[in-house]
């Protein structure tokens, strides 16, 4: 793993999530290690409106904690009801934290590829509705990371179960003076989110 993300991934660690959003956090936990008890690869796919921001925050991060917890299986997807493109600041974020990032391609939408370690597969990020070809068709988790794609959005065909695992959108602070800060602790607010999943997943 990069050294600058295993020192952001350090400091994380030392985070206490809340016994509220623990509790919210246990079905995760739950379904992942259902899965692992019964031998069956771990499919997430992280679900926002515009799969823009907080989904693939939620994606990145989790496949890293995967990796970082050496919990094998685990496959991570996101997706929204709509598709727009992965908004810029967040890429600029997560290389501020330690990943590598290449873009891909040009388009309105493009396909980058981010890299938590030099030996391990990209993951692979453009905005695309859940139901995406590029998504798992069944046998996964939808973990609605929006209350709007939560509400908006009742049923994820193919889904085993459907989570709810909300963060607020760190949007509203695009074009002012605090936009830096908080892309910065929303993405390390989910990873220590993440971090606390996997950390209580028994391989």
């Amino acid at each position: 793993m990069y050294s600058k993300l295993k020192t952001t991934i350090r400091s994380i660690s030392e985070t206490t999530v809340s016994p509220e959003r623990q509790a919210i956090l246990q079905s995760l936990i739950d379904y992942i290690q259902t899965n692992i008890s019964n031998g069956k690869a771990i499919r997430l796919n992280f679900i926002c409106t515009h799969n823009s921001r907080r989904s693939h925050l939620s994606q990145i991060w989790a496949q890293t904690m995967a990796f970082h917890f050496g919990i094998p299986n685990v496959y991570c997807y996101s997706g929204g009801t709509e598709a727009t493109a992965m908004f810029p600041k967040v890429g600029e974020t997560l290389i501020q934290q330690g990943f590598e990032i290449q873009k891909l391609s040009q388009e309105i939408n493009p396909v980058y590829a981010v890299k938590f370690d030099e030996n391990e597969p990209a993951v692979i990020c453009f905005s695309k509705k859940c139901d995406d070809a590029f998504n798992p068709t069944t046998a996964f988790a939808a973990i609605m990371t929006c209350s709007s794609a939560d509400e908006g959005c009742p049923f994820i065909a193919g889904a085993e179960v459907r989570l709810p695992i909300r963060y607020d959108d760190p949007k509203a602070f695009d074009g002012t003076d605090l936009m830096d800060a908080k892309y910065a602790e929303r993405s390390l607010e989910i990873a220590a989110e993440m971090y606390y999943v996997f950390s209580k997943v028994k391989s």
